[in-house]
């Protein structure tokens, strides 16, 4: 049976998630490193160290370790999905363009839609339907400038792959809002840690580097990360994965605030469109509903 509506905290926490995450790539404008490899292996051991820490703090040695142990095999999930689509998105970067990868990502609130249905019989209202389309039209409008007509099966393959790992994670925290994440993608950080560390060519970086790379993994990555599996825990899965497509719009804001690099009027108006949908659907949901409070926020 369809939602009758969401959970305002939890769409402010995805929104949130999509916000930081957004930033990524402003930051990695900054960055002098070459080797992406090098780059996934130190912005995981950032983000690894943060959510350790966080975690430590929070809970102690102790009740970490209880944390890592009661995830169970939906948290393993979550994780190997995290490190699946950050691996993913850098091998994909080498055999596609950006635009083609924006594109495919695009089609995870449908993904999320379709998993929820066929796994769990949990039906998407027909509002919902219409947010993802409207989405999908606004960052194909975004992206229509730089598309690739050539196709790359191996490239395009894991964009699609990138979609669906990001919507299997977001169905897994959805349904088993009653475990705390957490660890789980803290483990996908710990996944994308040892690959980066297999492939990289060489692990130096200067100590302006460092600095940012501190910034990606730990800010960037790891606070979007907490964020996430905490406000997924509060909504559908589809409208959860359909609030995080705010991510690719905001990106090219903060490039062109930050790095002067002005975007072109498809991507504004794309952008538009994505947003106003966004909008919309939330504005209309959150009128149907009263917060639920049978979820603890607390991840």
């Amino acid at each position: 049976m369809a939602s009758a509506g969401i959970d305002a905290r939890g769409a402010w926490l995805v929104f949130g998630a999509a916000a930081v995450w957004s930033f990524g790539g402003a930051i990695a404008r900054f960055l002098s490193v070459t080797d992406s490899w090098t780059i996934i292996f130190w912005r995981s051991v950032c983000a690894a160290v943060f959510l350790l820490g966080f975690m430590f703090k929070r809970d102690g040695v102790r009740g970490t370790a209880t944390l890592f142990r009661d995830m169970g095999w939906a948290g393993i999930g979550v994780g190997l999905c995290f490190a699946t689509a950050s691996t993913a998105f850098i091998v994909a970067l080498s055999h596609t363009t950006v635009a083609n990868i924006l594109l495919m990502q695009a089609g995870s609130p449908l993904f999320a839609a379709l998993l929820m249905f066929l796994l769990f019989r949990e039906r998407v209202g027909a509002n919902t339907w219409v947010a993802i389309g409207a989405v999908m039209v606004g960052v194909t409008v975004m992206v229509s400038d730089s598309l690739d007509g050539t196709v790359s099966p191996l490239g395009d393959g894991l964009a699609v792959l990138i979609a669906l790992a990001f919507a299997l994670a977001t169905v897994l925290t959805r349904r088993n809002a009653h475990v705390r994440m957490m660890p789980a993608v803290c483990l996908g950080t710990l996944i994308t840690l040892v690959v980066g560390f297999v492939f990289a060519g060489s692990l130096r970086v200067s100590a302006a580097d460092a600095a940012w790379l501190f910034v990606f993994g730990a800010l960037n990555l790891a606070l979007g990360m907490m964020f996430f599996v905490t406000g997924v825990r509060l909504l559908p899965a589809a409208v959860a994965a359909l609030i995080s497509t705010a991510e690719p719009v905001l990106g090219p804001v903060w490039v062109w605030l930050v790095h002067g690099e002005v975007p072109v009027g498809r991507t504004l108006v794309g952008g538009a469109i994505v947003i106003a949908a966004l909008l919309t659907h939330l504005g209309w949901q959150m009128r149907q509903t009263r917060q639920p409070r049978n979820v603890p926020l607390a991840d």
